[in-house]
């Protein structure tokens, strides 16, 4: 599985104009779900996203999680993290899950990391969403489990 996380004081995604999910401080989670991925890919993934110290401390230091600060998370499918560019100049997708699949695991993955203990608002799979955020920082990380393979 692919995610880009950001770190938000706000953020809120619309379908059809019509609020789906919304935060505050906490972290945007764009998904996307990956050829060959299992659910074990997806456990691991929440539990790093839900530990991972990217907020800042007393001291100014980014060492506490979502999880310390009391955050939420929204997450959002995207397909297009699985762009390829290698060649020419439209991307290919080619190595993301088809819809079904793509589907299953955004809605396990949603599960997964709200079973970690951080409050899940979600956008709607498959939807032409607006995602509206104040990215603070900026801290935008990029993950992904077959690097950890």
């Amino acid at each position: 599985m692919r995610a880009v996380i950001q770190r938000v004081s706000q953020a809120e995604v619309r379908v059809d104009d019509v609020v789906t999910g919304e935060i505050t401080q906490g972290l945007l989670i764009l998904i996307c779900a990956m050829k060959g991925d299992s659910e074990a890919d997806a456990d691991k993934l929440a539990r790093k996203i839900s530990k991972i110290r990217i907020f800042q401390d007393e001291n100014g230091k980014m060492n506490k999680s979502v999880l310390d600060i009391g955050g939420s998370a929204l997450v959002v499918s995207q397909f297009t993290l699985a762009a390829d560019t290698r060649s020419g100049n439209r991307p290919g997708f080619s190595t993301a899950c088809g819809a079904d699949d793509g589907n299953m695991f955004y809605e396990y993955f949603t599960k997964s990391i709200a079973e970690t203990g951080v409050p899940v608002e979600k956008g709607i799979f498959g939807a032409d969403m607006k995602v509206s955020l104040i990215n603070d920082g900026p801290v935008t990380i990029w993950l992904d489990t077959d690097q950890w393979k």
